[in-house]
C-alpha cells in the first residue's frame, strides 16, 4: 500500500490501449502495467518509487493523469493544458 503517493488515471485513459502502453512505456519506476485487454493498471506496490518526473503527465490528456502527494501540503500534480 502507498505511503506517500497516489496515482489517479481517468478510466476513459485506462480503457484506451494505445495510451496505456505510452504510459507503460515512460514511467521509470514501473508504476503502470498492462492488464487484461491491454487496459492500464496502476501497480500500487510501486507509487512510493514515484519519482515526479512527470513523464506520465506529459503523455497523457490535461487532467487524465493526477499525481497526488499523500504527505506535505498534498499537492496534487496534473497536466493543466
Amino acid at each position: 500500500m502507498a505511503l506517500f503517493i497516489d496515482v489517479e488515471v481517468d478510466p476513459k485513459v485506462a480503457a484506451d490501449s494505445e495510451l496505456a502502453r505510452k504510459l507503460v512505456e515512460v514511467c521509470p519506476v514501473n508504476i503502470f502495467a498492462l492488464g487484461k485487454q491491454d487496459k492500464l493498471e496502476v501497480v500500487e506496490k510501486n507509487l512510493d518509487e514515484c519519482t515526479l518526473c512527470e513523464l506520465c503527465l506529459a503523455v497523457a490528456a490535461p487532467g487524465s493523469v493526477k499525481v497526488k502527494k499523500l504527505y506535505g501540503e498534498r499537492e496534487v500534480l496534473v497536466r493543466r493544458e
